[in-house]
Order: structure tokens, then C-alpha cells, then sequence
């Protein structure tokens, strides 16, 4: 088997104006006090892999322009929606009124392992600070918690990792049905 080339690749990717009008998924994020501009492009990566229909980027977490989320992101910050809010809280009773479920990637009392949830699209995951997790107001205005089963000695996955798998998992998910 040979690899594809970068050439080859390429000729099969949308443009950039191509990829900006694409029909995106039911899908959010929010992303919590994520701290590391790194993650935050490795986000918008994934994001744009998947269609995710908007990213918001809430509290101390960087938002483009930034060459530490352009170093990661290679070009997906141009291209995915996004919007910057100072507090989650006020995104998430947005998101809830328009009828969208909440979903906490969280290690949680109730959480359910994420590749055993059911979801009702269209649907927000939050994902929150490296170290504290998502914050306690935002975790009493969800409608469900997801963890991603840790079973060695650490407690966590790096945030652009577990983005990685909720995401992924979600795309199957809906590729399973009617939306």
C-alpha cells in the first residue's frame, strides 16, 4: 500500500470559501477556561474534521487571531464559526432556550461513558480548564455528564485528545441516524 502525497491529498480537500459554506452538523462545543492556545487549535482541527457547526471559546481560553492556535489549527481557525463570550453560563442558557441538549465531558457523580450515551441533536459538549475541570455552575445547568474511561493512574486525558474521541464518537452517532 503507498500513502497518499500532500499533492494528492490536497486535490481532494474543498477551498477554503468551499469549506466555509459547507452544511455543518448539529454539533457545538464550548469550551470552559481552556488555558493551553495549543489545545485550542488542536479544537478547532477537529472541529473543522468533523463540521462541527460552532465553537465557543468562554472565560481565560484564547481565541484567533493567535499564532500558538494557528500552529495547531493549519488554517481550520479561518474556516470553523466561533465566538468568543467572557462566561459560559450566559452561552449554555442561550444554547438550552433554542432547545439545544448540554452535554459535560466530565468525570462526574452520574456520568455515563461516553461511547454508551444516546444523544438528541442538536447537542452542546463543554469541555473545561486542563487541571479544575468545568466549572460547578456550568455543571448544574447540564442535561448529562460523558466520561471518557480512564484506567491507569491517571485521572484525565489531555482536553484536544478527549475532544478528539467525544467528537468522533458523536459523528458515528449521527451518521446513525435521520438528522
Amino acid at each position: 500500500m503507498k500513502k497518499l502525497s500532500h499533492q494528492e491529498i490536497q486535490k481532494l480537500k474543498p477551498t477554503v470559501p468551499e469549506a466555509k459554506i459547507r452544511k455543518r452538523n448539529p454539533v457545538f462545543a464550548v469550551l470552559d477556561n481552556v488555558r493551553s492556545l495549543y489545545n485550542v487549535g488542536a479544537v478547532f482541527r477537529t472541529s473543522d474534521a468533523v463540521l462541527l457547526q460552532k465553537v465557543f471559546l468562554t472565560g481565560i481560553t484564547g481565541f484567533p487571531p493567535r499564532n500558538e492556535i494557528a500552529k495547531t489549527a493549519l488554517g481550520a481557525e479561518e474556516i470553523v464559526p466561533f465566538e468568543y463570550r467572557d462566561e459560559a453560563v450566559s452561552v449554555i442558557k442561550e444554547l438550552k432556550e433554542r432547545g439545544i441538549k448540554i452535554i459535560a465531558v466530565e468525570l462526574a457523580h452520574g456520568s455515563v461513558q461516553y461511547d454508551k450515551a444516546e444523544y438528541d441533536f442538536p447537542v452542546c459538549f463543554v469541555f473545561g480548564h486542563e487541571v479544575e475541570g468545568i466549572s460547578d455552575e456550568v455543571m448544574e445547568m447540564v442535561d448529562m455528564s460523558v466520561c471518557v474511561p480512564m484506567l491507569g493512574r491517571a485521572n484525565s486525558l489531555n482536553v484536544a485528545v478527549c475532544y478528539g474521541i467525544i467528537m468522533y464518537d458523536v459523528l458515528r452517532k449521527l451518521s446513525s441516524k435521520d438528522v
